[in-house]
């Protein structure tokens, strides 16, 4: 295989690094400079990173927006500043005296569509500045709420550690959701507090955990499957087959009819198992380019 090849590489990124940290040795092993990632997992968090190739990079937006799931420990009595195991402790309160039911009562209420407040430490923007930045230098701000679709939150078990109540739970969300904001809530809510002890992302649809790569001890990447351009494109996109005279107009970057596409919204467009363009149909009699992928046919 040809390290010049396009694709997706999903990785199980460890505990302990960043997401960059991933980035990079994406590009060492890969001898590129063009490679990205879809959506940031932080340090304490392990799981599914999403990592595009070459004009792979240009199908994480699209990555990005898909259904998240993750498994996660929320500990409650006690808060942090960062509502992770990573932050400095604020509180601690005795949670020992709260019972099974009303946790569950408490975990239920993260279903449907909430508004949530993201965490102080998250790389939210505020004032162009991302919100950690803030806290690191000491500055105070509120962030807005903001709405989320969270399809389950499964309780998978319940431990008892002293004062602690250790729950585990299992989130199928929206892209956008904050799992730090649910246990933060959570404990607000019982009156203990509470924050992340771990967190594992098991699924950014469509690429599971099952299919991840691992790096090695040194945090490198050896052996691993690179998804090439299409298998991935079409994976995340609606796609439609084109004659060779549309193709060839694609590469011009001539304009295309609208009712070349049935349905309205992003997808892509591919000639012979190639991705030509990804392409999004709204109320205009064109469609509008929003990335071309390819600027020759070949023979």
């Amino acid at each position: 295989m040809s390290f010049s090849d396009s694709g997706i590489i999903v990785i199980d990124k460890p505990q302990g690094i960043t997401s960059h940290d991933v980035v990079a040795a994406v590009r060492k092993k890969l001898g590129t400079r063009k490679v990205g990632h879809a959506g940031t997992l932080d340090p304490m968090a392990s799981g599914v990173l999403v990592i595009g190739v070459n004009q792979a990079t240009r199908l994480l937006d699209f990555v990005v927006a898909g259904i998240k799931e993750y498994e996660a420990t929320v500990r409650l009595g006690q808060s942090t500043v960062s509502d992770d195991a990573d932050g400095e402790v604020v509180t601690t309160t005795d949670a020992s005296h709260i019972d099974d039911e009303t946790i569950v009562s408490v975990f239920s209420k993260f279903t449907g569509k909430i508004s949530q407040v993201p965490s102080k430490v998250s790389a939210k923007k505020v004032d162009g500045k991302r919100a950690h930045a803030l806290v690191r230098e000491g500055v105070e701000f509120e962030l807005k709420p903001k709405d989320v679709e969270i399809f389950e939150c499964e309780i998978i078990d319940i431990s008892r550690l002293d004062a602690f109540v250790d729950v585990r739970i299992r989130v199928k969300c929206s892209a956008g959701t904050y799992i730090r904001s649910i246990a933060r809530d959570a404990g607000e809510m019982l009156a203990v507090g509470g924050h992340l002890t771990a967190l594992r992302r098991t699924l950014v649809a469509p690429f599971a955990i099952s299919i991840a790569d691992s790096l090695d001890s040194d945090f490198q990447l050896i052996d691993f499957h690179l998804i090439d351009m299409f298998t991935a494109t079409t994976r995340v996109l609606p796609f439609t087959q084109v004659s060779r005279e549309v193709a060839l107009e694609i590469t011009f970057g001539k304009p295309l009819p609208s009712d070349l596409v049935d349905e309205k919204g992003v997808s892509a467009i591919a000639f012979d198992s190639r991705i030509m363009a990804i392409v999004e149909k709204n109320e205009s009699p064109e469609l509008s380019y929003r990335a071309v992928l390819t600027s020759e046919l070949g023979d």
